[in-house]
């Protein structure tokens, strides 16, 4: 606890030390306190060159690379941020000094069980790239083949759980204090960033999420995925082909090898809905540092895709919805993108559909007086998300991740080929996969998919049936109904009285404690010695108040 009040109160000083500590002091529990922004020396002396979302990002960047994690995955919240917040986190580097090679090699050897020299014919003390999870080098297989070793950074366990205790405080704070905390799910997100790191930390899963997308892949002329050496791969090393080619993002060297943009830009467009609605496993951190081009074959160039830490799935019916919501828009018909975002779930059923058309049309409307080629795909997604939210569209996270994948790409696409028609090359593959989705074809694929069930219970179906008749004519039938919604305002209603019980008692403490502490030279008999200029009693009052009221 002592520890996470450390790092509170340091994340604190550093948010005053960019200018940022009314962060803090807008939430209604601190608002008394926001005469602390006038007196904050850091204020008084600062310029007005850099803008508020610069600062934002120079101060994630001095708290750590578990913060700057957090900030690249705030980067993809385009429904809860500023775009200007927004376009300057996405400048955030996950680059820290690397770990000593010695200590690299050692992880390696207590890992496989055997020495350097037994597993590689070399290894490159050279530092090939520094993150925060991990750090690479080059090394060559007794075999000969090349390849790369990815290596967990030593100690980065205990900085992350010591990190993600301070921020579920700081959401737990939000939730009970912040108005927008019941849409924005402050608490949901951090336990997706906790999830999201301790994934990345297992570089076996990372090994499988490379074996899964090169099997969907395997060969394509599209897309080439590096091979994994199994025998090599261990929770904390991850031993995988090196590749050659091209960064993607270097339009120089593409065009000097004479690549096909057009081409290319159109196949980063189909191996995205490739992976989003044939395979349902797409790659969720597509952004240029992981994408690279073969110079194999120019004409008609492949891609080559690296890090496979983060990957992203939907379920079939967000699939369906989200595909029906983008035909809808191209169709210009906005009754049926607001019916679908009602019907799917992700906006409250009570809301009123001629409101929501009319919001949606306010928005998309302008968009379409420009010509087709120039319509940005990806930022009709995030204009549909930004509106759904003024309807209270909860957040779904596979969504956002979906969100950030597609920027990525149609960003790399626009750079590759200015001209790329988005559309054109989309509205075939999304008809087509709704056309196998909806009719009779689907209807007669998904009879032939359950027919093993249906075979194994259909001699069944008589017994149960006469049985339910029988109930039914005996009055004995009873149906059991639950309510999901009536549940979770009983669970609602109990974590409001413990929140209330919990605020009361902390608010008490730590009003007796300062109480206390204004005494200080009146009352000697409740001073004794005390710990930062506070008497003792006051600090044995203050800090189970402060727990009360931080406490989730």
């Amino acid at each position: 606890m002592l520890s996470t009040l450390y790092r509170f109160l340091y994340v604190n000083f550093t948010l005053a030390r960019f200018g940022l500590d009314e962060v803090m002091l807008s939430l209604h529990f601190f608002r008394p306190l926001k005469i602390l922004v006038q007196i904050n020396p850091f204020n008084w002396f600062r310029g007005d060159h850099l803008s508020e979302a610069q600062r934002l990002r120079l101060c994630i960047e001095s708290l750590g690379p578990i913060f700057i994690k957090f900030g690249q995955m705030l980067s993809t919240r385009r429904d809860l941020l500023t775009d200007e917040i927004i376009d300057e986190l996405e400048f955030l580097l996950d680059r820290v000094p690397p770990f000593p090679v010695e200590q690299a090699k050692n992880i390696i050897e207590q890992q496989l069980g055997v020495s350097i020299k037994d597993a590689f014919e070399s290894f490159d003390d050279q530092v090939l790239a520094s993150a925060s999870i991990a750090q690479v080098h080059n090394a060559v297989l007794k075999t000969g083949e090349l390849v790369i070793v990815k290596i967990v950074r030593p100690g980065i366990r205990k900085q992350i759980d010591k990190d993600i205790k301070m921020l579920k405080m700081l959401a737990a704070m939000a939730d009970r204090y912040w108005v927008e905390a019941k849409r924005v799910k402050p608490v949901q997100i951090v336990r997706e960033f906790e999830k999201t790191l301790i994934n990345e930390l297992d570089l076996i899963r990372e090994a499988a999420n490379a074996c899964e997308l090169r099997r969907h892949f395997e060969g394509s002329s599209d897309l080439y995925v590096p091979r994994i050496y199994w025998d090599y791969c261990k929770s904390k090393v991850m031993v995988i082909e090196r590749i050659d080619g091209i960064p993607v993002s270097d339009i120089e060297q593409l065009k000097a090898h004479n690549i096909n943009l057009e081409v290319l830009s159109r196949k980063g467009v189909e191996v995205f809905f490739t992976q989003v609605y044939q395979n349902n496993f797409f790659h969720a951190d597509m952004h240029p540092g992981n994408i690279f081009v073969s110079r194999k074959n120019p004409a008609n160039p492949q891609y080559i895709a690296v890090d496979f830490g983060i990957m992203g799935s939907l379920s079939r019916s967000d699939q369906r919805y989200l595909a029906e919501n983008f035909v809808a828009f191209f169709n210009r018909d906005y009754r049926r993108v607001a019916e679908l975002h009602i019907d799917s779930g992700w906006v409250d059923k009570g809301t009123r559909i001629d409101d929501f058309e009319s919001a949606i049309r306010a928005v998309c409307e302008p968009m379409f007086q420009r010509p087709l080629a120039e319509i940005s795909f990806g930022q009709l997604l995030v204009r549909l998300f930004q509106t759904a939210r003024e309807f209270n569209m909860e957040i779904q996270p596979q969504l956002l991740l979906l969100e950030k994948t597609f920027l990525h790409i149609e960003g790399l696409g626009r750079t590759l080929y200015p001209q790329l028609d988005l559309w054109d090359t989309a509205k075939p593959y999304l008809e087509r996969w709704l056309s196998e989705q909806i009719g009779a074809r689907a209807m007669f694929n998904g009879f032939k998919k359950n027919l093993p069930y249906i075979a194994e219970n259909l001699p069944d179906l008589p017994q149960l049936a006469f049985k339910t008749l029988q109930k039914i004519a005996n009055d004995e039938l009873e149906i059991e109904w639950k309510s999901k919604q009536l549940e979770e305002v009983k669970k609602e209603i109990i974590r409001a009285n413990k929140r209330t019980t919990q605020s009361i008692a902390g608010a008490s403490f730590v009003i007796s404690g300062s109480l206390i502490a204004a005494l200080d030279g009146i009352a000697p008999a409740m001073i004794g010695s005390g710990l930062f200029f506070l008497p003792l009693v006051s600090v044995v009052l203050l800090l189970p108040g402060l727990y009360l009221l931080f406490k989730k």
